[in-house]
């Protein structure tokens, strides 16, 4: 007999045999560059890849390109992992990109194909995988000849340039804050971009000139006589509210003004010298150093923002101004501090406590203290009686150390500033420059009422890798607050430290 079940079972396997070779060829089988996010959703706009630097640097720059296509390869995720346990800005960054993505993707199963965001645009998920993707590219073989390392995250991030640029009739673009990814992405054909969103115009950070005003002798004759200036709308077109500038009628006669909106400008206001108790008194030694202090002393100014080269005395006059104020009770004490190259950046690395670590790095801010509060005592029998109470005693506190123990002078770390609500205090934020945008936000956003805030810095000196001489966060401040009726702005451009220091600051 012929077992016909036997028979049914071998049929239905060998119609299903093909069935399966079909689905196992499906599956062994290349994707498609659609499946990988190499087609954008239209050929008619940009396709914008992000380095992982620029999502670092800022997290909203997902809302920032428009209409146009973003791309983020999937290397470019592996990367921000590494970042995302710090306790830091930058960790918080990550942590925000992975949020957002996060957030974006929640409606769609298929990350590769994009998905609509605010601006009208697409984000999508771009993979590159040397194993699968098609290498017919004569642009592509040219570039693994030239970077055969496919391990670097950075090559694999310009292999998905290529890529893209491959399939994509519209331009395809890299916007990296990388220096050498940008050489490497221009010698292989890729057009390359930097972040350009919260960079601020070139001439802003070069020019450090006080602005000149044309007016007659008669003008000026009355402007000294009443301290105040009204000029015709023409005059004044290039000039922002609180702006200093120079009022001159002919080569020599010269005074400074500031202006006040509504074609005014008015005298500054400062003292002779600014005076400690029992201390040093400074006086303005050039005309740059008399405009920042009527900026500082002016209560009506709650912003102070100052580029200046070293030895400029940027630091000294701010800290001179905010000791001034608080010894005439115009706030309840006076705070310094400056990063530690990096707002977050870890202290465990010196022994010794909070205060013990942050010496180092503060030493400039109790110089600038113990030069403007030192005594003025003379030799003679003073002296020693000092000496002698000093060998009894134990060594003698100096002044600062003492408002310091009354909590009255605040010299701490930038990196617990998060979370803070500053009220009523003179806030002094030394070598701004080294901030992020987002991290001078979070400064500028931490000021409450009736506080002053001041960021001196300069914009040539940077050594957070973040950041340059256009993007920084002291110039960020600057820019996006500049015609604020709070807001005044100094550039300091005659170093007054020695004639070394100045031929050094021009010359080196």
């Amino acid at each position: 007999m012929i077992d016909r079940s036997a028979q049914a079972q071998s049929a239905l396997f060998e119609e299903a045999l093909p069935h399966a070779n079909q689905e196992k060829r499906k599956r062994n089988a290349a994707p498609k560059p659609v499946d990988l996010g190499l087609i954008a959703p239209s050929q008619t706009v940009k396709n914008y890849v992000l380095d992982t630097n620029v999502l670092l640097h800022d997290p909203a720059s997902l809302e920032r390109f428009k209409e146009n296509h973003l791309c983020i390869p999937c290397d470019v995720l592996s990367e921000l992992d590494k970042f995302k346990g710090e306790q830091s800005e930058r960790g918080a960054n990550a942590r925000r990109v992975h949020r957002r993505l996060t957030e974006m993707f929640s409606t769609t199963e298929v990350v590769t194909k994009g998905v609509t965001n605010e601006c009208g645009g697409t984000v999508r998920l771009v993979i590159y995988d040397p194993a699968v993707c098609p290498k017919n590219s004569e642009l592509l073989n040219r570039f693994l000849r030239v970077f055969p390392d496919h391990q670097r995250i950075d090559h694999r991030i310009l292999a998905a340039t290529i890529l893209l640029m491959q399939h994509n009739k519209a331009p395809v673009v890299l916007v990296t804050k990388d220096i050498n990814m940008q050489l490497k992405a221009r010698s292989v054909g890729i057009d390359c971009e930097d972040y350009l969103n919260d960079k601020v115009d070139a001439r802003e950070v070069s020019n450090y000139e006080i602005c000149r005003i044309e007016v007659d002798g008669n003008e000026l004759q009355r402007f000294a006589s009443s301290g105040k200036l009204e000029i015709e709308d023409d005059r004044d077109e290039s000039v922002v509210l609180n702006q200093y500038v120079l009022l001159e009628a002919g080569e020599r006669q010269t005074m400074p003004a500031r202006y006040v909106g509504n074609s005014t400008f008015v005298k500054l206001n400062f003292p002779e010298a600014l005076k400690i108790p029992d201390g040093q008194a400074l006086k303005p030694l050039n005309l740059g150093q008399r405009c920042l202090i009527d900026a500082l002393l002016n209560p009506e100014i709650s912003l102070v923002t100052c580029y200046g080269h070293a030895g400029t005395g940027k630091t000294l006059v701010a800290v001179a101004a905010g000791l001034h104020e608080m010894f005439n009770r115009k706030y309840n004490g006076i705070t310094v501090s400056r990063p530690v190259v990096a707002m977050g950046g870890q202290l465990g690395f010196l022994p010794g406590t909070l205060d013990e670590k942050m010496r180092p790095w503060l030493q400039p801010i109790h110089d600038a203290l113990d030069l403007l509060m030192r005594p003025n005592s003379p030799l003679g029998p003073k002296r020693k009686k000092a000496k002698a109470t000093e060998n009894s005693g134990g060594p003698i506190k100096k002044p600062y150390e003492t408002l310091m123990e009354q909590g009255i002078i605040e010299i701490e770390a930038l990196c617990y500033i998060r979370g803070r609500s500053i009220p009523n205090r003179f806030f002094i934020l030394d070598e701004a420059q080294q901030l992020t945008p987002q991290e001078a936000k979070t400064i500028v956003t931490r000021m409450s009422q009736d506080s002053k805030l001041v960021l001196v810095g300069d914009p040539a000196q940077i050594d957070n890798p973040y950041v340059d001489s256009r993007s920084n966060g002291l110039v960020y401040t600057r820019n996006r607050l500049k015609g604020q009726p709070f807001v005044a702005h100094v550039a300091l451009n005659r170093g007054e430290r020695s004639e070394l220091a100045e031929a050094g600051a021009s010359l080196m």
